[in-house]
């Protein structure tokens, strides 16, 4: 039990932030001061002199060719963006020079600068990986998935109306919880054959009741590399959908997080490919199947979201246009123009075994057109650093407004491809979502009007100081 605790506290340590990162940084930087400070006398200032050269060079040199690989010819489909272009310019500068300290000097000077290699390895890592936020702890590093299984928990399917809720909580029949449980799933696949890795399921206070209102329903997906338990670990969203719970006696969405890609280095595209098996099936019948079969959740489309993150988001714009009977709203941050795995020549061959309109069904734009038109909802977001984002989302928002859907695009200020884009968004977008949903039904209890609520939130998108909203 002591080393259960030990190694549950050793995951649990947060490295994008606190001490991690700055015991990290600060090795690096008494290493760098103590090779400077014992090379500054007049006999090694030539040495020291050349080894600061060969850093600035190293910095400008791989300065540069992140830039190209970012910006240049957008390797990964995205670009990095200046904050993580700078961070690995700093890190190939130190790099520099302490390649070229272990090369120029001797004795404990050379060891030390050997030492200090791999840290500043690390240590730019942190850095990097601190802008993206994609890592938030080092439990996440090894997708440490900590969480019991749902078949641990009876949950009730004898369900009331989320009026009745209300009413019985304001009469004191109901008492919700303080905290919402997180648990891991293993969805079947009887439709789709998909080999999906365990998923996360999400459930509110009010779901854990014994008899439980019938709530919304929110899929949501991770980027790629990533899996279900990184979207849990990396957004703000079970902060953001329990302060909305302990403001609506206990209402807030079911949050299903399936995965969509079998491992994390692959891509499945959401679709059903001959390459990594039958992903849409899989997300369109058998997640929302097992959901209905489950869980106490309301089966009008209006209440269902799907939505993601970079991939993630892709997906969302693919599958929600392309199953209106399904998903009545979108939410999508920093997703792509089309599903991409190399050239659209490559995916079509390699995915789709040549049939190109199977490929082309799976641009957001082109299931826009073909289901329109449609009264869906699509809540649209990019870091305002991640220029390409931007661009796809201001292509696809106005397709779906051409389309006939609600469309409300955000620009995440000083954010790039990165989960503080997804963040900020989440901390207007989700409010904004619930009460559109019917969730603000128990503000009517305390004299304020669901219309009126549902006011507030849009005030509050309007006005909150990370995001601008774009019309």
């Amino acid at each position: 039990m002591a080393s259960a605790a030990v190694w549950k506290g050793f995951y649990a340590i947060r490295i994008t932030h606190g001490w991690f990162p700055v015991l990290f940084w600060a090795l690096v930087a008494l290493g760098l001061a103590t090779l400077v400070i014992t090379q500054s006398d007049r006999g090694r200032r030539r040495a020291l002199a050349r080894q600061c050269l060969v850093a600035l060079g190293c910095g400008l040199v791989g300065g540069a060719a992140v830039w190209f690989v970012s910006n240049g010819i957008v390797l990964f489909g995205v670009e990095l963006g200046w904050d993580v272009i700078i961070a690995c310019a700093v890190g190939f500068l130190l790099l520099g020079f302490f390649v070229a300290a272990a090369v120029g000097t001797r004795g404990w000077r050379r060891a030390l600068a050997i030492a200090m290699v791999p840290l500043t390895l690390v240590a730019t890592g942190v850095r990097v990986n601190a802008i993206y936020g994609e890592y938030q702890t080092i439990g996440s590093l090894v997708d440490y998935s900590p969480y019991p299984h749902i078949s641990t928990l009876h949950i009730s399917l004898d369900t009331v109306s989320v009026d009745a809720w209300v009413r019985q909580v304001d009469e004191g029949r109901q008492t919700p919880a303080k905290e919402g449980r997180l648990l891991s799933v293993d969805i079947p696949n009887p439709a789709s054959r998909f080999r999906a890795r365990k998923g996360l399921v999400w459930l509110p206070p009010a779901a854990l009741a014994k008899h439980p209102p019938k709530l919304p329903v929110m899929v949501m997906l991770a980027g790629q590399p990533g899996s279900p338990t990184r979207f849990f670990t990396a957004s703000d969203t079970i902060a953001d959908l329990t302060r909305y719970a302990n403001e609506h006696d206990g209402l807030a969405p079911i949050v299903v997080s399936p995965d969509q890609n079998t491992a994390a280095s692959r891509n499945s595209l959401c679709a059903d490919t001959t390459r990594w098996g039958k992903a849409e099936t899989y997300l369109t019948r058998d997640v929302p199947d097992w959901i209905r079969r489950n869980l106490p959740v309301s089966t009008d489309p209006a209440d269902w979201t799907i939505g993601g993150y970079s991939q993630g988001g892709t997906c969302s714009t693919q599958l929600g246009p392309n199953h209106p009977e399904l998903y009545g709203n979108v939410l999508a941050v920093d997703g792509e123009i089309a599903p991409t795995d190399g050239s659209v020549e490559q995916m079509v061959e390699g995915y789709f075994g040549g049939d190109r309109a199977a490929y082309e069904r799976q641009v957001p734009v082109n299931a826009l057109r073909a289901h329109a038109p449609s009264n869906q909802v699509m809540i649209l977001a990019a870091g305002e650093k991640d220029t390409v984002s931007t661009a796809n989302i201001a292509t696809i928002g106005e397709e779906a407004r051409k389309s006939g859907w609600t469309v409300v695009q955000i620009k995440v200020k000083d954010a790039g491809h990165d989960w503080r884009a997804v963040n900020e968004t989440l901390a207007v977008a989700l409010p904004w979502l619930c009460d559109r949903m019917g969730l603000d039904a128990g503000a009517a209890s305390r004299h304020e009007s669901g219309a009126d609520e549902r006011r507030r939130e849009e005030r509050r998108m309007d006005e909150h100081p990370g995001i601008e909203v774009q019309q």
